[in-house]
């Protein structure tokens, strides 16, 4: 669980001290630590991030703060553009992912003789995961150029229920990999349904709730992928990475 040191009774002159590297591969809910000597690795861990559990409890706030501003108080005038963002921030679930690779790299030092830090540096383009072709005019502005989310929807579903096909009845947007399960807000993850589909499906996986339709594809995970292009120019350009290449 922890790395520990012995203390030797009797000191040795002119000792010989094989230098050690961190290496660390960081991702999205998991970041991956070694301790690599001579090539060999002699102590690894994975850090479990808590960055989803960070954002329920942010949204649980948010909430009890918007239900104490609707109860029967006194009227308060609205204010805008009263918060201001320091430049370089982050969110916070993605800023614990920094500030605790940061505190197990100064711990790992602390206890061994460190020369180099390798980070595993990774970036991804979501658009060319999703369409390896796209390029020029289409790539800059994405799908929903020139279109509003629901006229998108509307368009792309042919103005009724994903579900139950049903038209000529009001629509709502929902997310076909619930948001509570790790569903992202890309258009690509959203759909129409009806209020009884809406209703019915709930926040059960797709794959439970009804046989796929050839065109209506899970959710996808993109969340991941941008949470590490997010942090990679926090992360990576901490003090510590100063010491190694």
């Amino acid at each position: 669980m922890y790395p520990f040191t012995i203390i030797l009774k009797t000191a040795i002159s002119a000792p010989t001290i094989s230098l050690c590297q961190i290496k660390i591969d960081p991702g999205s809910k998991t970041t991956g630590f070694a301790l690599v000597q001579n090539g060999q690795v002699i102590w690894a861990m994975e850090l479990e991030h808590r960055g989803s559990l960070i954002k329920k409890k942010l949204e649980s706030r948010s909430a009890v703060r918007r239900g104490r501003r609707n109860r029967n108080t006194r009227y308060r005038k609205p204010r805008f553009l009263n918060h201001r963002r320091p430049e370089g921030w982050i969110a916070p679930s993605l800023e614990h992912r920094v500030l605790t690779t940061e505190t197990w790299v100064k711990r790992l030092i602390k206890f061994c003789p460190v020369d180099e830090i390798w980070i595993e540096r990774v970036k991804f383009d979501t658009q060319k995961m999703q369409n390896p072709e796209v390029s020029g005019v289409e790539y800059q502005q994405g799908n929903l150029a020139g279109y509003e989310v629901r006229e998108y929807l509307l368009e792309k579903w042919g103005r009724e229920c994903a579900y139950c096909g049903k038209q000529n009845t009001p629509l709502q947007i929902e997310h076909i990999h619930p948001k509570s399960k790790g569903g992202s807000d890309r258009v690509s993850n959203l759909c129409l349904a009806c209020e009884k589909c809406n209703q019915k499906k709930g926040n059960k996986p797709i794959e439970e709730f009804l046989t796929l339709k050839p065109d209506l594809k899970r959710g996808d995970p993109s969340h991941c992928q941008t949470a590490i292009n997010r942090c990679s120019g926090n992360e990576y350009n901490s003090e510590q990475d100063t010491q190694g290449s």
